[in-house]
């Protein structure tokens, strides 16, 4: 299937982004999501050699609706103008993630804005052994393909309370988000070795995520 029908279909969208054109497009709309689902059907098949558990993951679960929830946010537009996909079945657990649009595609791993008892799990895992998470970010592989982590804009300002400001490892600790990506070139994307790419970017990531893992179960036991 033609990948590149994906972003023609998102750049068209994002320059008509209403109601009458969406419906006037239903049909490459459909034909779009459904080259995205196969896509999504061969990375986890071949992601599930590394984590076993993707083999019972349905392409169509790892997606979100193409309508913006503006419940809370009016001001958004009707549809979102990407196609992600995250095999998680809560988006504040530490994951892969593949998101792809004509302004802005990437992919990559992590723990993105975790609610506040999480956060707290996290904390408490850097403190005891921040080192750890450091020698992960610092290994060549992951320098090479993430280059460390991605900025967190909501960042503190400060230390967290219960957390003095020399703490050694008091730039992890001021962090709100956890999160490591890569930019995606629309060649690389369209490219017939994406699920390689897939492949290395969540073998990269792993190790990251699995820290974020054990604090929280770890805090959870």
């Amino acid at each position: 299937m033609d990948k590149q029908l994906i972003y023609d279909f998102l750049q068209d969208l994002s320059l008509n982004n209403s109601k009458d054109w969406m419906h006037a497009n239903k049909k490459r709309y459909q034909h779009a999501k459904d080259i995205w689902l196969a896509e999504i059907a061969k990375i986890l098949d071949r992601l599930s050699q590394h984590e076993p558990s993707f083999a019972t993951i349905e392409p169509k679960k790892t997606v979100l609706r193409i309508t913006n929830n503006r419940r809370f946010h009016p001001d958004k537009p009707l549809y979102r103008d990407n196609f992600g996909c995250a095999p998680v079945a809560n988006m504040f657990e530490p994951t892969f993630y593949i998101h792809i649009s004509p302004n802005d595609s990437f992919i990559g791993g992590g723990l993105h804005r975790p609610p506040k008892e999480n956060l707290e799990k996290v904390r408490a895992a850097v403190d005891y052994d921040g080192e750890r998470l450091k020698e992960i970010i610092q290994t060549e592989a992951f320098q090479s393909f993430y280059g460390g982590f991605s900025q967190d804009p909501h960042m503190l300002k400060s230390s967290p309370r219960a957390y003095s400001a020399d703490h050694p490892h008091i730039d992890l600790l001021r962090r709100k988000s956890f999160t490591a990506i890569r930019p995606l070139s629309q060649a690389e994307f369209v490219s017939e070795d994406f699920v390689d790419l897939a492949e290395q970017a969540f073998l990269t990531v792993k190790p990251f995520n699995d820290y974020f893992k054990q604090a929280i179960e770890f805090e959870m036991a």
